[in-house]
């Protein structure tokens, strides 16, 4: 760092316009980057005196959330080093300067901490390997160009696909080429500017303790961007990958559908799909055909475009995502709409009700109609049954709906909880598969998905479905990751079996709910972005979990759940890690849940509105339309409730 610039930025720490922290992260990279982007960058931000800018760039580092690394792959604010020669309508030449950002220093840090574990822990034949993919955002390609040159510098081979793929084809991949790892380069739904590097364990599922904390380890014991490449020949090889899995992973989705034969029979019901600009349209649309609906895109959307320039957001929980699509199915008479963020790991959909009108289902709608499916189909054909339904089992995250856990005790069979992330539930999924004796386990991998089925039956779970409320679904373990690609699957089937019955989605889902009483859940998220939001998301948790309350909206609080300091085990005796989140029930049956969100600058609350406990859950269908409307009255006081509470006590912090 030149002395006048180290002057300036010393100047500014002196007078609290940048922070100790930024000032520390500062002098680390420019100290230990040799790329002169970096210094450039922080010069002018400096002589612009944009410490605001400056302090949300270095306030801290990059780590690894419930999705991994992710941040901000261009600035709000973008220098004239990292715009080089693009237009100002163009993406800048250079990813943003920081330590708090997703760009080649921190791309190579991860990447030689993986690799260094990879190797050390690397105990077959030949050279470890990993298993590359990015979906459609910006930067994506060169990011994968550094993964390339890293991991095979160090002595990995690399399975890259040369063209944009999906998150749970990166998972499916990983298991069927015996990768060591995997990495996908995504930030999921998260606006353009963003971008994000996924690590995937040899099992294909994002990796958890112990093997993350070390990986984080040898991450952190890397000073700098820079390392002694090996010779030539212990370097890995990279194999690239074009369209040669597809037909493999295809295979492996259409195994999901439970009755073909009526599916066939619904070949007139009638799907609109979008990708949002995504991966989703590399498979989805295909595999709808071949299983035979009727199936058209959204031109416009089909582009795949990292600036996803057709939404204000690439999110297809939110109706606009979905507009496109649904204005489409308007003018055509589809039945459903289906969309799938840009790396395709979530899905969302629309569907008709029964006066016609296209309705957006929610998250936990969509997995609880899926969850019903399923298992009434797979006692309905014997599949499951009195006998083994002891070891069949529904996984899904704490803040999904309680609904399933009504729709598993039906059925008799077992509900488990794991924490906000689908890496909990492809732990659950690989613990299933190493209960199974190793002599009878054999090739696992290779095995049908009945091979695998009857012995988890007989030795372990027998993995139904998983979801989270977040629009994340899985119906098999082939892969281990929540995959919008077979969620498409498992969801258009659903729709044929309403059509069959004469129904539509949403009068399937009335069923639930005359049996169950009425579920309704729903989302408050506080944006706060920045150094100084971040300091008051770590500040709101810690309030809440040192006074969380004793009443809301009315309501009596009868049990405080608190992850962050407080021991739990789940329903199968496993240990469940410490992690900012409260949950609180009240006496009415309503409740809701707090946690920071892993992956972006938000605090959440889960709320929920379900029977109340001890009463007669069910309803009489002429009852229903009033208990909707009521079980909405109460949701939203409860909600409105909730975020004046949250206002207060942000208000103390100022």
């Amino acid at each position: 760092m030149n002395s006048d610039l180290a002057a300036t930025l010393q100047s500014a720490l002196d007078n609290g316009q940048l922070t100790t922290e930024s000032h520390k992260n500062i002098t680390d990279l420019l100290g230990n980057s040799a790329d002169p982007i970096n210094e450039l960058s922080v010069t002018q931000l400096a002589d612009a005196e944009e410490w605001g800018e400056l302090n949300n760039r270095f306030f801290t580092t990059l780590k690894f959330g419930t999705g991994g690394l992710r941040g901000r792959s261009m600035g709000a604010i973008v220098t004239a080093a990292e715009r080089g020669s693009a237009s100002a309508d163009d993406r800048p030449e250079h990813p943003c300067v920081g330590t708090n950002s997703l760009n080649g220093y921190n791309i190579t840090r991860a990447t030689l901490g993986l690799v260094r574990y990879v190797v050390k822990s690397h105990t077959g034949e030949g050279k470890p390997s990993i298993a590359l993919a990015r979906d459609t955002r910006l930067f994506g390609k060169e990011f994968a160009e550094i993964v390339g040159r890293v991991a095979t510098e160090n002595g990995c081979d690399l399975h890259l696909f040369v063209e944009p793929r999906s998150t749970p084809q990166l998972s499916f991949s990983v298991r069927h080429l015996n990768a060591s790892a995997g990495i996908v380069l995504t930030a999921s739904h998260n606006p353009p500017h963003d971008n994000g590097y996924k690590v995937y364990g040899n099992a294909g599922a994002q990796i958890v303790e112990p093997a993350a904390g070390q990986i984080v380890a040898e991450v952190n014991s890397i000073s700098g961007d820079s390392y002694e490449a090996l010779s030539e020949s212990e370097r890995g090889t990279v194999l690239e990958i074009n369209d040669e899995l597809d037909g493999v992973y295809m295979d492996r989705l259409e195994s999901l559908l439970l009755d073909p034969e009526m599916v066939k029979a619904q070949s007139d019901l009638k799907i609109v799909f979008t990708n949002i600009h995504g991966t989703g349209g590399r498979i989805s649309p295909t595999m709808l055909r071949r299983l035979g609906f009727h199936c058209d895109t959204v031109a416009v959307q089909d582009e795949e475009n990292g600036w996803f320039p057709s939404v204000k957001s690439p999110n297809p929980e939110n109706a606009e995502a979905l507009q496109m699509a649904m204005d489409q199915a308007e003018e055509s008479g589809a039945d459903i709409v289906i969309g799938t963020d840009p790396d395709c790991d979530r899905m969302a959909v629309a569907v008709r009700d029964g006066a016609g009108k296209m309705t957006l289902l929610t998250g936990n709608q969509i997995g609880s109609l899926m969850a019903f499916h399923r298992l009434k189909v797979m006692f309905d054909r014997g599949i499951l049954t009195a006998v083994n339904k002891d070891h069949a089992t529904i996984v899904k995250t704490f803040v999904t709906t309680e609904l399933q856990t009504s729709i598993a005790k039906k059925f008799g069979v077992n509900i488990v909880n794991t924490l906000t992330g689908f890496k909990y539930i492809g732990g659950k999924l690989g613990k299933y598969e190493q209960q199974i004796p190793a002599d009878e386990r054999g090739d696992y991998r290779a095995k049908s998905d009945a091979e695998t089925r009857a012995l988890r039956l007989k030795y372990s779970q027998f993995f139904v479905f998983g979801g989270e409320e977040s629009y994340g679904y899985l119906g098999a373990d082939f892969l281990r990751d929540k995959d919008g690609n077979g969620a498409v699957v498992m969801f258009a089937e659903v729709a044929a079996y309403a059509k069959s019955q004469g129904q539509t989605p949403v009068e399937l889902l009335d069923e639930l709910f005359y049996e169950f009483g009425v579920f309704l859940e729903g989302q408050h998220a506080e944006v706060l972005a920045g150094a100084d939001g971040a300091a008051q998301i770590q500040a709101l948790a810690k309030d809440y979990s040192e006074n969380p309350p004793k009443e809301a909206d009315g309501s009596a609080v009868t049990n405080v759940r608190d992850f962050s300091n407080d021991d739990f085990i789940d329903e199968e005796g496993d240990e469940i890690p410490k992690e900012k989140m409260l949950i609180v029930d009240l006496a009415d049956g309503r409740a809701f849940a707090m946690r920071p969100s892993g992956t972006e600058p938000k605090i959440k609350f889960y709320i929920y509105q379900r029977p109340e406990p001890g009463s007669d859950p069910t309803i009489a269908p002429e009852g229903l339309a009033d208990a909707k409307v009521a079980a909405q009255t109460t949701f939203d006081s409860l909600k409105s409730w909730i975020v004046g509470d949250m206002k207060d006590r942000l208000a103390n912090f100022s």
